[in-house]
């Protein structure tokens, strides 16, 4: 990706506590992990959530997309 940080916004990260960082590294995790169920449960609408569950969390724990 060729996102480009602004400085703003990395001095708006280096302000941030390390509880805070931590905080938003949390957040960003699980909505990237509710995005990706989402995105799963729209190709496959046969599968049960528990197949959807099951899958997010081996493309998490494998790195795979």
């Amino acid at each position: 990706m060729g996102t480009k940080i602004t400085p703003e916004y990395a001095e708006a990260l280096r302000r941030l506590s390390g509880e805070e960082k931590w905080k938003t590294a949390f957040r960003l995790y699980w909505s990237a992990r509710k995005l990706k169920a989402a995105r799963l449960r729209e190709q496959h609408p046969d599968w049960t959530e528990e197949q959807v569950q099951e899958r997010v969390k081996e493309i998490f724990l494998y790195a795979r997309t």
